[in-house]
């Protein structure tokens, strides 16, 4: 039996500007629920007033075209310049405003106004030029949190190329892969980058996978670990300041691209099978960033948001580069991870910059709740008036810690629901507007329609836990090359629907369940469910039990497989001080059979000082499925902590 938890009432005129909560209103004002509801019901009419919040070279002849559906063309005959959009035309209003912020892991600091951004995208633009880089080639893009990573990604898009940013933790074959798949015609990396105290000689792994590839590319190298490292130019190598320094100034007009051009392409983590490519299209990818950027994270011109992310994901890509900028924000970029030796890092920033809204996972969130209430308690977080969540499922206790330790108790939580596939947020409580309950991410936003089905397809009742897919065609969807339309169509609408009949539905690949309100709870992936018996559990369901335990803050389920049987085993970090933990396994097991039932209660619980987690912050239940069942751990190349893996094995074995 589930614990009944509070409903939250969203603030509605202290900490919320309600000006930017435009759900789909003609006129630019507000809209309350009751309107967006009418406005849902004019699909596809309802997304015009989102595009209308971009600056558009040619007017589009119609919304969306349907002919090829389910590849949509979306604002079809419509021209515009995402860069333009970002800077040029921000730059009138606010030339002198902050749009970037940089923190760098070693106490560097640096901060770009619009105009400064315009003068190195343009910089940049030129140079990428010079190389020869032309409209329609891929640049990619290599490189950890560093101010240049946006500014090339904003140059790309000024000449009308594409960018292809790769996470800088993967590995050479992982990086010279995902450039043959896109056919990349450049790169750009750095000298190295920090962990800890441990320097990452990036630019080795960049040279290690050119080596592969048969066609020498131009490469631009940033120089990030300054005079202590010396760093070699070879044939065609240049360095990032001289590029900019012998291009400054340069005019480099924007290159209007129609809207149904590609806008960039980007990887899937790899961490559920083998790593896809994905693109998404300018005009459609835009108009879904802008208008959620405003209506989900409230931002306007001038408003500071940090999202943690990396934007070799596509939430950096959404809520660190595009959506920020898009509406005139201020961004804050902080290198490195925020599991960072000082405890007192991830506020100081907030702190020192003064972070309105402030965007991370539940895995961040969790470290916090370790870590202890002493450390956010210590620092003014005043200036913060949004909170937001993204990744894994959030339990409720960890939202109610987020709510009150962070937020204390004045800021609403968007608990936002999205994919790489959706290129923004589909789900989620608009503050001001919705109510926010503990653990649901909320409805599906105005134009978003849902329906959670079974295994058949079926639409299930209110309650009922099924298979999440999404009902209606968004401009930001994924728009498949021509070589991708086989895979797209298998994996994402051929599992309910045959594509030839008069219907449409896309396959989330997740599991949830949607209450009578509307409101959606998330269950997880449909691979990450358990089986005991013959009963299926979500490991987020088990999860969101085991952290109800005092002490425990994070936790990951998995199966070992015995002869004969399929048992429950838990792993779990503690609260620092936490030392009883006979009496802390006992109520883990507990509040399993309480919240799920005595089939599950788990056969083991093991505490560990962290889980195996993605840099996205997503935690990888196939390496901890190896560990308990003997065989040996793999993909550590996507992990954040790839060090926890041995001492897993050892504390495994050692149970």
């Amino acid at each position: 039996m589930t614990e009944e938890r509070p409903v939250y009432l969203s603030p509605k005129n202290r900490t919320v500007r309600r000006r930017t909560q435009q759900a789909f209103g003609r006129d630019g004002t507000a809209t309350e629920p009751a309107e967006a509801d009418s406005s849902d019901r004019e699909w596809p009419a309802c997304w015009d007033a989102a595009a209308s919040l971009l600056e558009w070279s040619d007017p589009y002849e119609c919304i969306v075209d349907t002919e090829n559906a389910p590849f949509y063309r979306w604002f079809v005959g419509g021209r515009l310049n995402a860069a333009e959009n970002c800077i040029d035309r921000h730059l009138e209003e606010r030339k002198n405003q902050v749009a970037l912020r940089w923190e760098g892991k070693r106490g560097e600091r640096r901060t770009y106004t619009y105009y400064d951004l315009y003068r190195e995208v343009s910089a940049v633009a030129a140079a990428l030029r010079e190389l020869g880089v032309e409209e329609d080639d891929v640049v990619t893009i290599y490189l950890p949190k560093l101010p240049e990573l946006p500014i090339t990604m904003l140059a790309c898009a000024r000449i009308g190329a594409l960018h292809n940013v790769v996470f800088s933790g993967f590995a050479p074959n992982a990086l010279a892969e995902r450039m043959q798949r896109v056919d990349s015609r450049a790169l750009v990396t750095c000298d190295g980058s920090f962990r800890e105290e441990t320097v990452i000689d990036q630019k080795r792994k960049a040279d290690t996978a050119l080596a592969s590839i048969e066609e020498s590319l131009p490469t631009i190298v940033v120089d990030r670990l300054g005079s202590s490292h010396d760093t070699h130019l070879g044939g065609n190598q240049y360095d990032y300041d001289d590029l900019v320094e012998a291009f400054a100034g340069a005019n480099v007009s924007p290159v209007p691209r129609e809207a149904t051009d590609p806008l960039f392409h980007i990887h899937t983590s790899g961490t559920t099978g083998e790593p896809r490519r994905m693109t998404h299209a300018t005009g459609g990818y835009l108009t879904g960033v802008a208008w959620t950027a405003q209506t989900v994270f409230d931002l306007a011109p001038g408003t500071t948001i940090w999202c943690t992310a990396d934007a070799g994901w596509i939430t950096g890509h959404s809520y660190v580069v595009y959506g920020p900028l898009l509406s005139g924000a201020t961004v804050v970029l902080a290198e490195g991870g925020l599991r960072y030796s000082d405890r007192h890092r991830p506020w100081e920033v907030i702190e020192r910059n003064g972070v309105e809204v402030f965007y991370t996972t539940p895995g961040v969130i969790r470290t916090f709740m370790k870590w202890g209430e002493s450390f956010p308690s210590s620092h003014d977080l005043s200036s913060l008036r949004l909170l937001g969540s993204v990744g894994d499922p959030i339990g409720p206790d960890t939202w109610e810690w987020y709510y009150t330790y962070v937020g204390e108790e004045r800021c609403p939580i968007v608990d936002t629901w999205w994919q790489t596939e959706t290129g923004c947020v589909l789900i989620s409580v608009r503050p001001g507007i919705d109510e926010l309950k503990p653990g649901s991410v909320g409805p599906p936003l105005p134009g978003i329609e849902i329906q959670i089905v079974d295994e058949d397809g079926r639409e299930l009742p209110p309650g009922e836990p099924g298979y999440l897919t999404i009902d209606r065609p968004w401009p930001s969807m994924l728009v498949p090359l021509e070589g991708d339309r086989y895979w797209i169509l298998a994996e994402y609408w051929q599992a309910f629907s045959d594509p030839r009949a008069d219907s449409w539905r896309y396959f989330t690949g997740d599991r949830a369940i949607v209450g009578d309100n509307g409101y959606v709870t998330i269950i997880g992936r449909d691979d990450d469910v358990i089986t005991i018996g013959n009963r299926r559990i979500g490991t987020a369901e088990l999860e969101a039990a085991i952290t109800t335990v005092d002490g425990v803050t994070e936790a990951a389920a998995v199966a070992e497989r015995t002869i004969g049987e399929t048992v429950l085993c838990v792993f779990a970090t503690l609260e620092q001080g936490q030392q009883d933990r006979t009496a802390i396994r006992d109520a883990v097991a507990d509040a399993v059979v309480e919240h799920i039932g005595e089939f599950a209660r788990p056969a083991s619980v093991v505490f560990t000082p962290e889980l195996p987690e993605t840099y996205s912050g997503k935690t990888m239940y196939k390496l901890l499925e190896r560990i308990v069942n003997d065989r040996p751990p793999t993909d550590s190349d996507t992990l954040r902590n790839p060090e926890v893996v041995g001492e897993l094995t050892t504390i495994w074995n050692q149970e």
